[in-house]
């Protein structure tokens, strides 16, 4: 079995090939997409929210993406993993850029994300491809962002908007990266950039024409089904397996059907009977 490195990715693109991506932030979900075929795993930001139980993804830092980087990667035997750079990971300086990269790439990921195409952004991804890490790019909606942006909407709305997209996707492919993810952008200005770039594009709320899709665990197993985002689609009921199990574990402790026999260890029988006359010498 083949890891799938850049070059696959790429490849996929020239040939028409979806590209699947998935979110997870632990061994266990990292390992189960694996297994399922996932061309990509991103460790992203989004544990803020989803593992966390913070309200955006700019509570999160380098500690905790490292962590989370190093279990998703432990399990992940087959796909690219992406390491996201969390707030102010890159923001401040490119030398610290290129450190916390650096970082993530040793603790397991295959490449790293970061969101937007401004100055820093640009020299950052350059200095980091010359480093010799791979760097997916995030536009459109860009969850770092979401205090400028004014909360959670759909960017690229406009012709304007679609063309000064296409112009920072096309900045950071001359910068380096290898792909870019587009979220929450009309499938029609997706579709336009897509076809204009030579790296893939990675929709999440873009439509079907761009080069893969990629989704948070979290929401297609159904684990949160109060918060359900437009463009995802709830593939499993989790919350309802999950709250079931352990309701059934608390109504057996409670009442005295777990553990059984069967869940029980047993001393030999001669240790036992030492152990009973122990006891009885005690009284």
């Amino acid at each position: 079995m083949d890891r799938i490195t850049v070059s696959t990715i790429q490849k996929m693109k020239r040939a028409g090939e979806k590209i699947v991506m998935l979110t997870a932030y632990d061994y266990s979900t990292a390992k189960y997409a694996d297994e399922a075929g996932a061309d990509m795993i991103l460790v992203g930001d989004s544990a803020a929210m989803v593992v966390m139980g913070y309200e955006t993804t700019n509570q999160i830092g380098m500690t905790e993406m490292l962590v989370f980087t190093k279990a998703a990667a432990n399990g992940a035997q087959r796909s690219l993993v992406v390491g996201d750079l969390p707030f102010l990971s890159y923001q401040l300086s490119v030398k610290k850029a290129v450190l916390n990269a650096g970082k993530l790439i040793q603790q397991g990921a295959g490449a790293v994300k970061l969101e937007g195409a401004s100055d820093f952004a640009l020299k950052a991804v350059a200095r980091m491809t010359e480093t010799g890490i791979p760097v997916v790019g995030h536009l459109g909606f860009t969850p770092q962002s979401v205090k400028v942006l004014g909360g959670y909407k759909v960017q690229g709305k406009s012709a304007a908007a679609t063309l000064k997209m296409l112009e920072d996707a096309k900045k950071l492919q001359d910068a380096g990266a290898f792909a870019v993810v587009l979220e929450m952008v009309p499938e029609e200005s997706a579709r336009y950039i897509t076809e204009n770039l030579d790296i893939p594009t990675i929709g999440i709320g873009a439509g079907a024409y761009t080069s893969g899709q990629v989704l948070v665990s979290d929401d297609i197993l159904g684990k949160y089904p109060d918060f359900a985002p437009k463009f995802s689609k709830k593939y499993a009921d989790l919350r309802t397996v999950i709250t079931s199990a352990c309701a059934d574990f608390v109504a057996e402790v409670k009442n005295g059907a777990f553990p059984t026999d069967k869940e029980a260890f047993h001393m030999p029988e001669a240790d036992l009977q030492e152990l009973q006359k122990l006891a009885s010498a005690a009284e």
